[in-house]
């Protein structure tokens, strides 16, 4: 069997990266921008970075700043026209997840109108033609959507987020500068910082893991463990490690799939609006206690990437609880919250949420295999 890896066309790494838009818009012939954000961003003037680039280079753009937290069909939608009211032909997706899984999903609908009603992209929709041209510019250290080929929409009526998995859709460029995500306030960096740790693991321990994507996903866990609290704390290595790490796992686990915790968290932020890396990271401990007998002895080399000492000493079973205290250890650090009850789940709705959580697509990837019944002891186990 072939193992498929989609990547972006370029990205660019490090301080200053930012300067490289134009350069590609130019390059690319490209000729009018609808920049893809949310309001917070341009009221506090991170959307001004790149506009000032722009305006100094004489290129045209305008801004659709209507996405918000947990992105729904109707965003999508409203971005949609807002690409044709413009007259644009490419987009720069200025954000975390969010916007970015926003403009993937215009970018498809503009070049696949018969998905127009976005809910028909769910899982892996057989759509015909590549995106429009997006430059996805990452101001957290988290989702790595501006290197991925998945992307997520709350349905609000039916109470559930979907997951849109399409290679046509990821982004051209990536632009990954560290100075973009200066601003993120410790809350968000905590919380997109174990999204990222969420996505390393689940992406090595998924079924359809395999050696190139092992080997980013453990450099992946590498960096974030040791330079996560150091972001927290707005430590300028702190945030250019995290920005790496966080980008190196996206291009794992988009290629081999995530797990059930992915799968358990998209239905608390649906039913709740809970971010997405608060919910991953409260359940990532629990999850690893349910799959460690599936895992082989992948959690021995998580603990060593983790920087637990003396590993090869240690017995199975100590070095898979090794491992998943490291983990607390981690989300403790940067206080995040610990049980379900916490971020305000209900326990009447703990049934409701096992079946969402058994109809999304990541949890077919989980290395022990599912029923509704055992994912509702692990939310159980969680709240």
């Amino acid at each position: 069997m072939a193992n498929r890896f989609i990547l972006n066309e370029t990205s660019y790494h490090g301080k200053g990266a930012i300067r490289e838009i134009v350069t590609e818009v130019q390059s690319r012939g490209l000729k009018k921008a609808l920049i893809v954000t949310d309001a917070d961003l341009v009221r506090f003037q991170v959307v001004q970075k790149i506009t000032d680039l722009l305006d100094a280079a004489g290129l045209p753009y305008e801004i659709y700043d209507g996405v918000k937290a947990n992105p729904s069909v109707a965003m999508v939608q409203a971005g949609v026209e807002a690409y044709k009211r413009a007259g644009a032909d490419y987009m720069i997706a200025i954000g975390g997840g969010s916007p970015q899984d926003t403009a993937k999903g215009i970018g498809i609908i503009i070049n696949n109108p018969e998905f127009a009603d976005v809910v028909s992209l769910e899982g892996a929709a057989p759509t015909k033609n590549k995106s429009v041209p997006v430059i996805a510019v990452a101001t957290t250290a988290g989702t790595a959507a501006e290197t991925t080929i998945n992307y997520v929409i709350t349905d609000e009526a039916k109470r559930r987020k979907f997951v849109c998995v399409d290679p046509h859709d990821i982004p051209v460029v990536a632009v990954v500068d560290p100075d973009m995500m200066s601003s993120m306030p410790a809350g968000l960096t905590a919380a997109t910082g174990m999204d990222a740790l969420t996505h390393a693991i689940e992406g090595y321990t998924t079924l359809a893991a395999w050696e190139l994507a092992d080997t980013l996903n453990l450099k992946a866990i590498e960096l974030i463990s040791r330079s996560l609290r150091k972001a927290v704390e707005n430590d300028p290595d702190g945030r250019t490690d995290m920005a790496l790490g966080q980008y190196v796992t996206g291009m794992a686990f988009c290629n081999v799939g995530l797990g059930v915790v992915h799968g358990m968290a998209h239905p608390l932020s649906a039913f709740y609006d809970t971010p997405h890396g608060v919910a991953n990271a409260a359940l990532l401990p629990y999850v690893m206690e349910f799959n460690q007998d599936y895992t082989g002895d992948k959690f021995k080399e998580i603990a060593r990437a983790m920087g637990v000492p003396d590993v090869d000493g240690m017995s199975q079973a100590e070095y898979r609880k090794a491992a998943v205290d490291a983990v607390r250890r981690l989300s403790m650090d940067v206080k995040i919250p610990q049980t379900l009850r916490e971020i305000g789940v209900k326990e009447e709705d703990l049934s409701a949420l096992a079946d969402a959580a058994m109809a999304d697509v990541c949890t077919g990837g989980n290395p022990r295999p599912c029923t509704k019944e055992l994912v509702l002891e692990v939310y159980k186990a969680a709240f």
